[in-house]
C-alpha cells in the first residue's frame, strides 16, 4: 500500500473508531465555578455585543451537515433567540462579492464568526458558512426598538475549500482561514498526510471587494483554525490545530515572527488586559470524528483554556474542563463581565464560568 494510501485508511480508521467513544456530558447542573446554559446546537463561535449584555452565537451545522443559525444570548435571563436561521427576506445589501446572488438558503451552516465596526461606522457580522454554499457572509449588526436584529448585506463565495474562522481588516475585507480541502475525500487525505507527516493543509485568505480571494505569503500551515489581528491590524495570530502551535505572523511580509506551543488551538478572542484567549483541545484525534452529531449533551473531550501574551507568546492556562466539569471540547472562549463564555463544537450548551484570572 503506497504511503498515501496508508494514510487515508487511518483516519478512516479513527472516524470508524469514534463509534466507541465515551457517553456525552449530559447533566445541566452547575458544578464549582462552571454553570451550563443548555438547548444550544454545537455553538462553535461566540461574539460579545456593546454593553456587554448580549452575545451572538454561531449555531455550527458540522460543515454543512445540518443547519444551523445565528442566535443572541442575553447573560441577564440567560434566555437565547434565533436571528437567522437561512432562507429568510432580507434586503440584499452592497457590501458582498457581485457575484453573490442573494442570501444563503435554509441550510445555512455557521462556522467561524467576527463582530466589529466597519470603517463606516456601521457594526459588522461575518460568518463563514457550510450550508448550501462555502462563503463568508456579510450581516449589519442593528437595534430596533431596543432589539438586537441583523440584516443581510452580501458574501463572498469561496474557492472549493473548507473555510473555519474570519476576522474583519480595518481598511475593508477580511482574512478567513482555508482548513482544508472541502471534499470529503480529500479532507481526509489531506488530514491523514497532516496527522502522520506534519504536512500543510490550508492557509490564510485575504479578501477585498475588488480583488476577491488571495492566498496570504507565509500562511501555509498544518490545520490552520482560529484566526485574530493586532488592535492595528499589523500582526496575525494563527492557530495550527494539527501543528499545536499559535504562530504570531507580519501580516505585511508574511514573516513569522514568533511561535507559541499549544496543543490544538481552536479559536481566539481578545481580553479587556489585552491577552488572546485560546480555546486548547486536549483529547485524541478519534475523538475529533466521534463526538460529531451529539444532539444532546457535550462531548466529553478534554480541553484548556490558555491565556497568550502577545509580546511575549508566554502562555497560562486558566481553565481545564472535560469529564467532571459541565462540558468538554471547548472551540472557543470569550470574556464577558466577570466570566468566561465556553462554546463547543460538539454539544448543547454553553458554559459560563466564573472568571478566576482577578
Amino acid at each position: 500500500m503506497s504511503k498515501g494510501l496508508a494514510c487515508f485508511a487511518l483516519v478512516c480508521a479513527l472516524s470508524l473508531l469514534g463509534c466507541g467513544a465515551p457517553q456525552p456530558i449530559t447533566s445541566c447542573e452547575p458544578i464549582g465555578a462552571a454553570t451550563p446554559l443548555c438547548g444550544f446546537q454545537n455553538p462553535e463561535d461566540l461574539a460579545l455585543l456593546p454593553g456587554g449584555r448580549e452575545v451572538l452565537v454561531s449555531e455550527y451545522g458540522e460543515s454543512g451537515e445540518r443547519a444551523g443559525r445565528i442566535s443572541l444570548l442575553d447573560l441577564a435571563s440567560n434566555e437565547h433567540t434565533s436571528l437567522f436561521a437561512g432562507a429568510e427576506p432580507v434586503a440584499p445589501g452592497p457590501w458582498g462579492a457581485l457575484d453573490c446572488a442573494g442570501p444563503p438558503s435554509k441550510a445555512f451552516s455557521p462556522h467561524g464568526i467576527h463582530f466589529a465596526q466597519r470603517a463606516d461606522g456601521l457594526l459588522q457580522l461575518l460568518v463563514v458558512n457550510h450550508g448550501g454554499r462555502e462563503s463568508v457572509e456579510m450581516f449589519e449588526v442593528m437595534r430596533d426598538g431596543g432589539r438586537w436584529q441583523l440584516a443581510w448585506r452580501g458574501c463572498a463565495l469561496a474557492p472549493e475549500d473548507l473555510l473555519n474562522d474570519v476576522v474583519a481588516l480595518p481598511e475593508g475585507g477580511f482574512l478567513v482561514t482555508r482548513f482544508a480541502p472541502k471534499p470529503r475525500l480529500l479532507l481526509l487525505f489531506a488530514l491523514s498526510k497532516a496527522m502522520l507527516f506534519g504536512a500543510d493543509t490550508g492557509w490564510v485568505y485575504a479578501w477585498s471587494r475588488e480583488r476577491g480571494f488571495s492566498e496570504l505569503p507565509g500562511t501555509r500551515a498544518s490545520g490552520s483554525n482560529g484566526v485574530e489581528l493586532s488592535a492595528d491590524g499589523e500582526k496575525i495570530f494563527l492557530n495550527l490545530t494539527l501543528a499545536n502551535e499559535v504562530l504570531r505572523i507580519d501580516r505585511r511580509t508574511g514573516a513569522i515572527e514568533a511561535r507559541a506551543s499549544v496543543p490544538q488551538p481552536d479559536n481566539s478572542t481578545w481580553t479587556s488586559d489585552g491577552r488572546l484567549l485560546v480555546a486548547s483541545l486536549r483529547g485524541p484525534a478519534r475523538d475529533l470524528f466521534s463526538c460529531s452529531g451529539i444532539e444532546r449533551g457535550s462531548c466529553p473531550m478534554p480541553f484548556a483554556i490558555v491565556a497568550l501574551d502577545p509580546k511575549t507568546m508566554e502562555t497560562t492556562t486558566v481553565y481545564e474542563g472535560g469529564p467532571g466539569t459541565p462540558s468538554g471540547a471547548a472551540t472557543v472562549a470569550l470574556e464577558a463581565n466577570d466570566a468566561l463564555l465556553l462554546g463547543t463544537y460538539a454539544g448543547d450548551r454553553i458554559v459560563r464560568v466564573k472568571d478566576t484570572r482577578r
